[in-house]
């Protein structure tokens, strides 16, 4: 029998853009947070040699730009190993949605492919192949609450958030990465601003406002006025909203799609205490204060044409705890 595990989506809680590095990426601040939400990932090996990819979705490749198909190769070289490897994809995940859904892929296609060859490969060979496949790769080896650095490569695990209700709305339309970096650099270019006179000025203000969350919200101490501790205490997530931290991938995605701007309002009009763009879209979600207020919004939302679906946050021991279908 083929191994089976779960494969989780993410979402960025704000994401900063930086200047253009010299490799061509930019320079990322962001926080990652696995969802409840999963594709389902299944790895056989037996003699022979080659990867094949199956999956019923169109939009899936099914050859070797396959981010499963460049992992498993990856690991096969690491390992010495010489097999037939097919990966099965399960998808429920919407593709281009900011949701990391093939970056999870490949990572479960590892973990599953390192169970089915029974051999395992060192953490720092873990993190070296992930991060050659994607920037966003590493966070799922990491799972729970991320910061991310670099070019979102460099995770550091985070102390993890409380549960928190969450909407998930998946619009019809898909948005190309590549295509909202260059919206990205040529606003950069009409808009000083955005970068500063260094070209760090923003990321400079994210990883203060990181500072003040951690050594305020993290540790229950208020950080704004009053005898808030208690309060603060229980809602970190929403603390982390109120340092200021967006979603700069809004700036120029909204415009190219509005549709997707009306969705974030229709989030906030159903109660959502905070609504953004996870990534560079499509996906946007909504954080609200109980399950029930979740499930409601997301089957009014339902009803009025939108694929709207409530879940939670995962923390990172039930990250581990659930991957293993």
């Amino acid at each position: 029998m083929p191994v089976a595990l779960r494969s989780f989506a993410k979402i960025n809680l704000g994401l900063y853009i930086g200047p253009p590095r010299p490799d061509g990426f930019h320079e990322l601040r962001t926080v990652y947070q696995t969802i409840a939400l999963d594709d389902t990932i299944k790895v056989a090996a037996s003699s022979g040699s080659g990867i094949e990819i199956k999956c019923k979705h169109p939009q899936v490749p099914t050859h070797e730009t396959n981010t499963c198909w460049r992992i498993a190769d990856r690991v096969l070289k690491a390992l010495k190993q010489r097999r037939r490897i097919v990966i099965q994809i399960e998808k429920k995940l919407p593709v281009e949605g900011g949701l990391g859904a093939a970056s999870s892929n490949a990572v479960a296609t590892m973990l599953a492919l390192e169970k089915e060859l029974g051999e395992t490969l060192a953490p720092d060979d873990r993190l070296a192949i992930a991060s050659a496949v994607g920037s966003d790769l590493p966070l799922f080896l990491v799972g729970g609450t991320v910061l991310g650095l670099g070019r979102g490569e460099e995770v550091f695990p985070l102390p993890d958030l409380p549960d928190a209700a969450l909407v998930i709305v998946t619009p019809a339309v898909g948005v190309s990465t590549p295509n909202a970096f260059a919206d990205w650099d040529a606003l950069a270019r009409s808009t000083p601003e955005l970068t500063g006179a260094d070209g760090n000025a923003r990321i400079v203000g994210f990883s203060r406002s990181m500072f003040s969350w951690l050594t305020g919200s993290i540790a229950g101490v208020p950080t704004a006025g009053g005898d808030r501790a208690e309060k603060v205490q229980r809602t970190p997530l929403l603390d982390l909203v109120r340092a200021g931290i967006e979603n700069d991938f809004e700036r120029v995605v909204f415009p190219q799609y509005p549709e997707l701007r009306e969705v974030k309002r229709a989030l906030e009009r159903q109660g959502a205490r905070y609504a953004s763009l996870s990534g560079s879209g499509s996906t946007l979600y909504g954080v609200f204060e109980t399950s029930g207020a979740a499930q409601e919004a997301a089957a009014r939302m339902s009803a009025d044409g939108l694929h709207a679906v409530a879940t939670s946050t995962l923390s990172r021991q039930e990250y581990w705890n659930n991957l293993v279908i």
